[in-house]
């Protein structure tokens, strides 16, 4: 079994990554879930996070916190040993990339995109060594919220430049 302080750039380069269609979930452990949106002539109320989700596939959070990431950027690449990350957008559009690097997972290799934000509120769970990054869509900035299974270890963060694979996968691509 491979480890996240074993994989690296050279490892990487060598998969034969398979880019499955935006929005197909393929990859074994990743699970989406719609956000119910409660709107009314006042406003509206997202549910971001339910404990009875779990028996759904999602994770205990343990640790929960916002980024903001402005328009373009794109931010990837990582993994992590032992932490799983279940993320939400609050403010704008992201494209959110997923890439299974796991040898003996029976998904190895496969790619999926998935569009999140107001129009389409979702929660995406990424278990551990899923290699993931992200690109903000919308100006001028894209929140997102984060409810981490572990308490957040700067150890058990794993990156790589956002360049070194599947530049192909970030959109938009003007065709």
């Amino acid at each position: 079994m491979m480890r996240a302080h074993e994989v690296t750039v050279e490892w990487l380069r060598k998969i034969n990554f398979e880019i499955q269609p935006s929005a197909v979930q393929t990859i074994e452990g990743v699970v989406t879930r719609e956000l119910k949106v409660n709107l009314d002539g006042r406003g509206d109320v997202t549910e971001l996070w339910s404990e009875p989700w779990i028996e759904d596939g999602l994770s205990p959070a343990r640790h929960c916190y916002q980024s903001a990431t402005d328009f373009r950027v794109i931010k990837c690449w990582h993994l992590h040993a032992s932490h799983t990350d279940q993320f939400t957008v609050t403010r704008g559009k992201l494209q959110v990339t997923v890439a299974d690097v796991r040898p003996d997972s029976d998904s190895f290799g496969h790619v999926n995109s998935f569009f999140i934000g107001s129009l389409n509120p979702s929660l995406i769970k990424i278990p551990p060594m899923i290699l993931h990054g992200w690109k903000a869509l919308t100006m001028p900035e894209v929140l997102v919220v984060n409810f981490q299974s572990e308490i957040y270890d700067p150890g058990d963060e794993f990156k790589f430049p956002w360049d070194c694979v599947l530049q192909e996968t970030w959109q938009p691509r003007n065709g």
